[in-house]
């Protein structure tokens, strides 16, 4: 996406910087990334995330696979990619 477009092609809203919750839901396991920096339309709340984020996105769910737990919970971080440890996630 073009950080340069400033009208959603959906609703013609105000397209702004804000947060997110991303949920993957894998079938047998379910993670949830909070704080997860997003574009989002103010009118119709359609969301759209960076290539950055979603690398990142990407690497919480391999890790949140490796684990095995049914539920992970964890909040954005741009260091995750690269600096995993197992007080980045909640087990419940």
């Amino acid at each position: 996406m073009k950080t340069t477009e400033k009208k959603c092609p959906i609703c013609n809203g105000k397209k702004e910087q804000g947060k997110v919750t991303f949920t993957v839901d894998l079938g047998t396991n379910l993670i949830v990334i909070r704080d997860t920096p997003a574009t989002v339309c103010s009118v119709c709340g359609e969301e759209w995330i960076g290539d950055e984020v979603a690398e990142n996105i990407e690497a919480v769910v391999s890790e949140a696979k490796m684990k095995n737990r049914m539920i992970e919970v964890v909040n954005f971080s741009l260091e995750q990619k690269n600096n995993y440890t197992n007080n980045n996630f909640k087990e419940f």
